[in-house]
């Protein structure tokens, strides 16, 4: 049957653990190729750009044995007007999946509504679902059963912090949101919020004790207008060493990068002895041929 992965909640707390678990066997043998995957193309729509999600899929497809196709919405009909209906039903034809990092949520959806093959959600405005379930991976290698930990948020309500709340949702660990006033993640996007959640606008409450920190840049792509008022919002949200302080001694701290290091992290923590950041940009690859495997096997 035909799987799409367009946000956390597609996935059970079962599903996620599996996933895990595969990842971190794939990273285990490292290059094995089997070419479990010889004879399939990946699509890439990317309207956003990228680094590491996109370094990520391709390698991760080519490891697999597979190709990949990087497609520009602008170098496509999409940019003369040709319905999203016709433009899923022709990708379907000639790829077995689609990884799409766009804007709109509303778009991947609708293109996966009438598409043929798996489509994955790459980030949208509103969900990173790959994103977390390759911290989810980093954090089991690092600390062990996430469902056993208590993880922070601080900085943005953004798309990460939301497909954060969905893992809690999912797999019930604490989760303590930090964001300034008026930054809080868009309750319509996730209208029920389980007793485990707990939102606040203090960093240091949200980061007390905390097994695993997270934080992300404060200005997203699409937002650069709003740069210098959310700057100024979220002075003393900046992770740096007196936060990390008041967190477990053994604590690990997560940016899924690009970072702007000195605004929302200190280039201590960052590059510190808790720093667990570099390591996430690695597990994407891993993750990403797993989430591959088990959507086209």
């Amino acid at each position: 049957m035909k799987r799409h992965l367009l946000r956390l909640t597609d996935l059970t707390d079962r599903e996620i653990m599996d996933l895990i678990d595969r990842a971190l066997q794939i990273k285990r043998e490292r290059r094995l190729f089997r070419g479990e995957l010889r004879g399939y193309t990946l699509g890439l729509l990317f309207e956003k750009v990228s680094t590491r999600t996109r370094l990520s899929f391709e390698v991760a497809m080519f490891r697999l044995g597979g190709n990949t196709i990087y497609i520009r919405p602008q170098d496509t009909q999409l940019s003369r007007d040709e319905s999203i209906k016709d433009t899923a039903i022709v990708l379907s034809l000639y790829l077995d999946a689609l990884a799409i990092r766009t804007y709109s949520q509303r778009l991947v959806e609708e293109i996966a509504s009438y598409a043929k093959i798996p489509v994955i959600n790459a980030l949208t405005d509103s969900f990173h679902p790959c994103q977390i379930l390759s911290d989810l991976m980093t954090v089991t290698e690092k600390k062990g059963d996430p469902r056993n930990l208590k993880i922070a948020w601080v900085g943005d309500g953004n798309n990460v912090a939301n497909t954060w709340i969905h893992a809690a949702m999912i797999l019930g660990f604490p989760l303590q949101i930090a964001t300034p006033k008026g930054y809080e993640p868009e309750r319509s996007l996730i209208p029920e919020i389980p007793s485990n959640i707990v939102f606040t606008n203090d960093p240091c409450e949200a980061v007390r004790d905390a097994d695993v920190i997270n934080t992300d840049v404060w200005v997203s792509m699409g937002q650069e207008g709003f740069k210098d008022e959310k700057i100024k919002a979220f002075e003393g949200f900046r992770l740096g060493r007196e936060l990390l302080a008041l967190a477990k001694e053994d604590a690990i701290v997560m940016h899924c990068l690009p970072a702007h290091r000195g605004q929302e992290i200190t280039d201590e923590v960052m590059d510190g002895p808790n720093s667990a950041v570099f390591l996430q940009a690695e597990n994407k690859l891993y993750m990403h041929q797993a989430i591959l495997k088990w959507l086209l096997l």
